[in-house]
């Protein structure tokens, strides 16, 4: 800091409110990222946290929680419910899992992840994890934030009751009217039941192998309620179709990519490798591509984490994503839901 200068009403010493506001600018300046000389420094800045596995638990046929903490014992950053991680796997892999704990415990991020036998291995690298492996973690990121109001119905298919989980509960601490109904093919196969069944009749639970296959019929009354549902694809249109017209508001997460609307088929030249893929009218950029390179990366598959962005170095994009600046969409696209206006591409890879 430089030197201050003397006591404005003629004493001798430094001004104290010139120092105080010294002290105010030393506390600020590394919290705004800036450098002594009010610049940014160069370069992204790394924000991601180091953890270490504390406990790995079977919770349901199939399906594990994690527990994640701090490496150095810290706090946690802090997170509401509906927030994911992009958590780094030992294979250098990025997958997105929602936080199933309790947000007021900065202690540790619980996450909870269904076996994928015939999945990207993720899911199987996640059911391998032991109790002090240490991983690279983002700081929590909400794209399923829960709209506070008097009364909610919630909807979850099988592990989608992970980002459903922390919402009824804040619901419940809040006093709010809340319902939660929850799907699967099996109860075996649906975890956190324990945690669940002190709400009581607030809870309904249904399996395909006792009731059926989920229907518009085992929706509670949705009127001025706000929905909020995640699950596969074919429940979510069931639950968006059922409340259309109902429901105060609607909100969902899936956690597999949405079909292909309104896709053309294109040519993507991989110019590193040198090869082209055809990528058809109701396929993924990304999944042809990862016919011809199993290990590019991606997580999300729904166009908001930016994992698999790429440069582009010819022809002219179908930005379909929802994380991309305007200035990032002149030289890059995320492959797993963007395509071609025309017929081809060449991408950086």
């Amino acid at each position: 800091m430089p030197k201050l200068p003397a006591e404005l009403r003629g004493r001798g010493g430094p001004d104290a409110l010139m120092a105080a506001v010294g002290r105010f600018s030393d506390l600020m300046t590394p919290l705004l990222g800036l450098t002594a000389r009010g610049r940014r420094p160069a370069g992204p800045v790394d924000r991601s946290l180091q953890v270490v596995v504390t406990s790995v638990r079977a919770e349901a046929d199939g399906v594990v929680s994690v527990r994640l903490a701090d490496l150095a014992g810290r706090p946690l950053p802090g997170w509401q419910p509906g927030c994911h991680l992009d958590v780094h796997l030992p294979s250098g892999r990025v997958r997105q899992y929602s936080l199933c704990g309790d947000p007021r415990d900065r202690t540790a991020y619980r996450i909870a992840v269904r076996l994928i036998e015939d999945g990207g291995g993720g899911s199987r690298e996640v059911h391998a994890l032991a109790e002090g492996r240490r991983l690279t973690v983002s700081p929590p990121r909400n794209a399923f934030p829960l709209a506070v109001t008097a009364r909610h119905v919630f909807v979850a298919g099988g592990i989608g009751i992970t980002p459903i989980l922390p919402m009824v509960q804040a619901a419940a601490r809040r006093g709010a009217d809340w319902h939660l109904l929850y799907l699967g093919r099996t109860a075996a196969a649906l975890p956190f039941l324990d945690e669940l069944a002190p709400h009581g009749d607030r809870v309904t639970v249904r399996t395909d192998d006792l009731g059926g296959p989920p229907s518009a019929a085992l929706l509670p009354d949705v009127t001025g309620a706000t929905v909020h549902a995640c699950g596969p694809a074919p429940l979510i249109g069931l639950v968006r179709d059922a409340v259309r017209g109902r429901a105060l508001s609607f909100h969902s997460e899936r956690f597999t990519p949405a079909p292909v609307v309104g896709g053309r088929p294109f040519e993507v030249r991989l110019a590193r490798q040198n090869v082209t893929v055809h990528v058809p009218a109701g396929r993924t950029a990304l999944d042809a591509i990862r016919d011809a390179v199993p290990d590019v990366a991606y997580s999300c598959r729904q166009g908001f984490c930016g994992t698999c962005r790429v440069r582009v170095l010819g022809g002219e994009p179908d930005h379909r994503d929802n994380a991309l600046t305007d200035d990032e969409r002149r030289s890059e696209m995320m492959i797993c839901v963007s395509r071609a206006t025309g017929l081809d591409l060449t991408l950086d890879l």
